[in-house]
């Protein structure tokens, strides 16, 4: 089915591009009739915008939300999002996701590596891209094709196993690093990610390497990769909205609550507002931090768009890889194979990030923080970190997955950290509690898409969101 699907890519990526974020200079000369159109008549670089806002749908639109649903940090309410949250969901939720990564981002960044071979720097970009949409995929889905798709021999694509995809992606990135290695930047308005610049693509790589041999607990591997991954929070990678209603170019938490599904999604009380309320049972908030601005920046109002002025404004980037990733996996890392003191020095650079309040927008700009660095003390028997008197090396590992958790917000992070933890880890990974009073087992998975099932000979019906996947067995 995925191969059926590519001759549309065209289609698809001019529907991204001129009507979704009206990128209307691209289209000038070009026969309005898309059926008129052909790959020849548009240049290589043009099929990057493209392919970039579905990979920005994979990643902070509908599956993201769905995600937050099942990781304590959303609540559903109502209509779709509130029979998902009562853990009633249907292959139809991924049919989007699905299309945006296998049609609106794999075929066009494919087809660019094919007619730009020789420019290093969009070669490497787009093998970053791949290994993004489609590890992305991994993760929330399990085994997914990968090794077949964008493939005339195979109309029906295996799905390959999720540790395999994983595997493969890691060598696709070291690809793309050699790559980039060899480029230099340019300017690339096409590119509304960084713009061409070779570092920061680079730098993407590398985290999405640790990112990866973190799902795989290659936890060694992980620690090497994120030591070249992104150095500052100006390299974060990020969905950078307008703001523009009429043209649809808005932060997609936004949208959604300014359009039809106001009322039906929101941070209401969960598990995250919990951890960051003062006055909650479980509050983080101790003598050296100060949760009140990060609570209102992050609180999303289910009810009225526009009353939203913090991480779901308008015109508020959404993040997809950052600084804070980065930092922690390095901390979680240097935690299990290297020193206790070498991971507090990543999560007090994280602190210190968060104590310069670079993470808020204006709005909250003049609310009360505060992330005092830690010392080994607090995480000592009944220091601050450590009240319940448990290994101080756990203890600080509790901490920093807490804060992954946290900062991970609007991401795919807690979702993949719950899984990741809930066997092996279960004395440090973040207790989510269950969205309902009867439920026994959380989610591990979210479903294939319902276009795929119907299509691909290779699969006969979803294998349910309970089923574990195999790097979290």
């Amino acid at each position: 089915m995925i191969m059926n699907m590519k001759k549309n890519s065209i289609v698809y990526m001019l529907i991204l591009v001129f009507g979704l974020f009206s990128c209307k200079g691209l289209v000038e000369g070009i026969n309005d009739n898309p059926n008129d159109i052909t790959i020849e008549d548009i240049d290589g670089e043009l099929f990057l915008t493209g392919a970039q806002l579905a990979n920005i749908i994979v990643q902070c639109g509908h599956s993201n939300r769905i995600a937050g649903l099942y990781s304590g940090q959303l609540t559903g309410y109502a209509n779709v999002y509130g029979a998902v949250y009562g853990y009633n969901i249907s292959t139809a939720e991924s049919n989007g996701t699905w299309s945006r990564a296998y049609v609106g981002t794999i075929p066009n960044i494919r087809h660019i590596r094919t007619v730009m071979s020789d420019n290093k720097l969009i070669v490497g970009l787009t093998k970053v891209m791949e290994a993004h949409v489609i590890g992305t995929a991994a993760s929330i889905y399990g085994d997914v094709p990968y090794r077949q798709i964008a493939d005339n021999q195979y109309p029906d694509p295996v799905f390959d196993p999720q540790n395999q995809v994983f595997s493969d992606l890691i060598i696709l990135l070291d690809d793309a690093i050699t790559d980039l290695n060899g480029a230099t930047n340019q300017n690339l308005p096409v590119d509304i990610y960084y713009s061409g610049n070779a570092t920061k693509w680079k730098e993407l790589a590398y985290t999405l390497k640790a990112r990866y041999y973190l799902q795989l607990k290659d936890y060694t591997n992980a620690y090497t990769a994120a030591q070249n991954g992104i150095s500052t929070s100006a390299n974060n990678l990020k969905y950078k909205p307008l703001g523009n209603a009429s043209e649809g170019d808005k932060n997609l938490m936004n949208e959604v609550l300014s359009g039809s599904r106001a009322g039906d999604i929101g941070t209401g009380n969960s598990y995250l507002m919990q951890l960051l309320d003062p006055l909650s049972g479980v509050t983080r908030n101790n003598a050296k931090t100060d949760e009140t601005a990060r609570f209102g920046y992050l609180e999303v109002d289910e009810l009225n768009g526009d009353a939203n002025k913090g991480i779901a404004e308008a015109v508020e980037p959404q993040i997809m890889a950052s600084y804070q990733e980065n930092q922690l996996i390095l901390a979680e890392s240097a935690a299990r194979t290297s020193t206790f003191a070498i991971a507090l020095t990543h999560l007090n650079n994280v602190r210190a990030y968060l104590n310069s309040g670079a993470f808020l927008n204006s709005n909250f700009s003049g609310f009360s923080y505060q992330y005092d660095p830690y010392v080994a003390s607090d995480f000592d028997n009944g220091g601050i970190e450590n009240l319940d008197n448990i290994n101080p090396t756990r203890a600080l590992l509790r901490e920093i997955i807490e804060e992954r958790f946290i900062s991970g917000f609007g991401t795919y992070m807690p979702f993949n950290d719950l899984r990741r933890l809930m066997k092996s880890d279960s004395d440090v990974s973040v207790p989510v509690p269950f969205n309902n009073g009867t439920q026994t087992q959380h989610v591990q998975r979210l479903p294939y898409s319902d276009d795929e099932i119907n299509a691909n000979g290779n699969i006969d019906a979803d294998p349910g969101i309970y089923t574990v996947t195999k790097v979290n067995q």
